[in-house]
């Protein structure tokens, strides 16, 4: 017979006779640990002052103190601070790509190019996604008009490998913008060319008008230059292009990250740029 009471229950240690052990594992960004206690699953995005703050697959996102309780792979684990790093925090680009070392560093240009129509086109997608193009490689150029399309992607002669994506103002039936496009697209470059755009008359109207203190943008008669007449309207200085100047560059300023722009005109961006590098994918990863 097995005799339950041959160990002396009083004697140190029987309480953790038959359970498992909680292991050290120092910190690391994108590990997945749950807390057992609530059930919270999610991925180390930061820890700082003690405190590890994970984030769920809805993106929310807790903190919870550094030590022993949580789970890896349904292994009990004592969350430990690396050495010689206090704190650490997984950072986002201003397009809301995730950051690192890796993404910092600019790739040589790919031969593949987006043409965007204006210099404040320009000046915006640089401050979006700036970072995630120089990471794949994509070079961004700004044209003066639609009126030179036709000859540009002429001269650029479009191919596999060698895509060309544009991004044009005001891309609404019966405009010249959108004659120009179809004019494009009977040019024979098949599938290696994507004009797409925004229904904005100017890419000012992309940010939204709360980061200007606005409900709304104002609006503009047609028969009226749209930068000097918007300035007008809002009670800015609007004698010349010097005006035009200033006034753009504050409201620059005011956009921190793609959250402060039109869904819509983020989402033509985010379709150039997958169009521009699938042909580099695997290069790329």
């Amino acid at each position: 017979m097995t005799d339950r009471y041959r160990k002396d229950v009083l004697s140190p240690g029987w309480q953790q006779q038959g359970r498992r052990k909680s292991v050290d594992v120092p910190l690391e960004l994108d590990m997945v640990v749950e807390d057992p206690s609530t059930g919270y699953v999610g991925a180390v995005v930061a820890w700082e002052n003690g405190l590890v703050i994970l984030e769920d697959r809805r993106g929310a996102r807790r903190a919870f103190p550094v030590g022993p309780g949580f789970w890896i792979d349904g292994e009990p684990v004592n969350l430990c601070i690396p050495p010689r790093q206090g704190t650490a925090r997984r950072t986002h680009t201003a397009s809301g790509s995730l950051s690192s070392p890796e993404h910092e560093a600019a790739r040589v240009a790919l031969p593949s190019r987006i043409y965007v129509e204006g210099r404040h086109d320009a000046e915006l997608v640089e401050k979006i996604w700036g970072d995630d193009l120089r990471h794949v490689g994509v070079v961004v150029e700004f044209m003066g008009g639609m009126d030179d399309l036709v000859g540009i992607v002429a001269e650029f002669r479009p191919g596999p490998g060698h895509r060309l994506g544009v991004l044009v103002d005001h891309l609404v039936a019966g405009t010249k913008e959108s004659r120009v496009a179809a004019q494009v697209a009977k040019g024979g470059y098949g599938d290696y060319v994507m004009i797409t755009g925004h229904r904005f008359i100017d890419v000012w109207q992309a940010i939204k008008p709360e980061r200007i203190g606005r409900k709304a943008w104002p609006e503009v008669p047609m028969d009226e230059d749209f930068k000097l007449g918007t300035l007008k309207r809002l009670g800015l200085p609007h004698e010349g292009q010097s005006d035009v100047g200033k006034a753009w560059q504050a409201m620059l300023a005011r956009v921190r990250d793609w959250h402060d722009l039109d869904p819509r005109f983020n989402t033509e961006m985010e379709r150039l740029i997958d169009f521009v590098t699938c042909d580099h994918m695997e290069d790329a990863g």
